[in-house]
């Protein structure tokens, strides 16, 4: 299904920077749109990810062969699993399987440590004549950050300011937060919405997918969706529940709740419209209920 996952060209001057990468498989219409910029792989400046999540960073190493200018920058948690992506991989072909992760991923090699450069937060790096901050926004995980363009006042979010997939886009505007596993904190991803919020962007530009100038309007269904997501946590965590059992009760009872916000967006979900809801409901049940469990100690 098209218009999932993005990835971001930003050209000043003669400078480039890849904002995201997705997977080994993206980085050829990467290299494309790059053509069709009218740069070449040696003006790459910056290779920047959000976070290690396969879908945003699993093409970094491959890109990063045929970019020899560029410098990966990622979060200073992030930056070790880009350097020795061993134990990252081992951990997706388990869930996987050999062959699905080979078909999602390809090949995700190391990177040398020479060609990372981490940033904490409020740092700040030039391309041309524009200035990239960067945030660090704990929440969805805690390797995150977020990229500040002040030049366009255009926020690129990884996964911290949610969810709006085109094809979910009908009558109103359409938006979930993400509480897929494994490092869910609600009142930190609460936090982090706010912090962006704050900032006044003139549009965020999701990796989950494209650019929006409704800033307040997405904001506001964020942290209405990460309330009833931290009340969930918190029933589970004092329930004593075990895995399996609390995903599936935080499946239905987000289902409800998506069901609620369809109906405020005036979505009417088609068969394959609830196909697409019902992958991230349960990626984000399912991590509600890891982190619940973890929190027990």
């Amino acid at each position: 299904m098209p218009q999932l996952a993005a990835a971001y060209l930003r050209v000043e001057g003669k400078e480039a920077a890849f904002i995201e990468v997705n997977t080994t498989h993206a980085v050829p219409y990467l290299l494309a749109a790059l053509r069709d910029a009218g740069r070449t792989p040696e003006d790459v400046k910056f290779i920047i990810v959000t976070h290690v999540h396969l879908d945003h960073a699993g093409g970094t190493s491959a890109l990063l062969e045929v970019c020899p200018n560029a410098t990966v920058v990622a979060h200073p948690r992030a930056a070790r699993h880009l350097i020795d992506p061993s134990r990252l991989v081992a951990s997706a072909r388990q869930v996987y399987g050999d062959e699905a992760f080979d078909e999602l991923y390809g090949s995700i090699e190391p990177i040398d440590a020479s060609r990372v450069r981490t940033m904490e937060d409020g740092e700040a790096v030039q391309l041309g004549d524009a200035t990239l901050k960067f945030l660090h926004t704990r929440g969805h995980a805690n390797h995150h950050f977020v990229v500040h363009d002040e030049k366009q006042n255009v926020v690129f979010t990884g996964d911290t300011f949610g969810l709006v997939y085109p094809a979910l886009q009908k009558a109103k505007r359409f938006a979930i937060a993400s509480t897929s596993p494994t490092d869910f904190d609600g009142p930190a991803a609460i936090a982090s919405v706010k912090r962006i919020m704050a900032l006044e962007p003139r549009a965020v530009a999701l990796t989950h997918f494209g650019l929006y100038e409704d800033v307040a309007a997405i904001g506001e269904q964020l942290l209405r969706w990460l309330e009833v997501s931290s009340k969930l946590f918190d029933e589970g965590k004092a329930s004593g529940d075990e895995l399996g059992t609390l995903e599936q009760r935080f499946k239905w009872k987000l289902e409800g709740e998506m069901g609620d916000a369809a109906q405020r967006s005036g979505l009417v979900p088609t068969a394959e419209d609830k196909k697409l809801m019902k992958f991230d409901l349960e990626l984000n049940a399912q991590g509600l209920a890891f982190a619940a469990v973890k929190a027990r100690g």
